[in-house]
């Protein structure tokens, strides 16, 4: 099976029923992507396909065949943060971290699609993942900072 991850083209020999989770961990060696649930319900595993965040615990690899996924490797880099990141890092989110590649994937997704978001807007897109450190409102301040940031504010 072929799968196109952070622009890269990568033939797997796995199952099709495979959970892309375990594909992008296991079979490819990305690791940022962390197992949370293994439900779809946390958040933790969120990734990009064609754009859109998904929970890549509960999408069979099979199923992505030929989509673009997009990793939190492959959002930015250290040199050249996306503004979700940057905002995350100037505004100290991350406790213990775990969620985070999951909570800046969502954010990330969220902004391609409603650049200005009220918090609203932001609390609906992101109630689906979760902080077992309760930083939510250094997430929220993040995710309005790297708005502002996007539009050149």
């Amino acid at each position: 099976m072929y799968l196109i991850v952070n622009d890269v083209g990568h033939e797997v020999d796995v199952e099709p029923e495979m959970p892309l989770l375990w594909v992008l961990r296991d079979v490819i060696g990305l690791t940022g992507t962390k197992y949370g649930c293994g439900v779809a319900q946390c958040g933790a595993c969120t990734v990009h396909v064609d754009g859109v965040a998904r929970r890549s615990c509960q999408v069979r690899a099979g199923d992505v065949a030929g989509a673009r996924i997009r990793t939190i490797e492959g959002l930015g880099t250290p040199d050249a943060p996306h503004p979700v990141q940057a905002a995350w890092i100037a505004g100290q989110v991350a406790q213990c971290g775990y969620c985070q590649s999951g909570q800046i994937m969502q954010a990330a997704a969220l902004l391609a699609g409603t650049p200005d978001p009220t918090d609203a807007d932001i609390d609906a897109a992101m109630a689906g993942n979760l902080c077992r450190c309760g930083t939510y409102p250094r997430i929220r301040a993040a995710i309005r900072a790297a708005a502002r940031a996007a539009q050149g504010a």
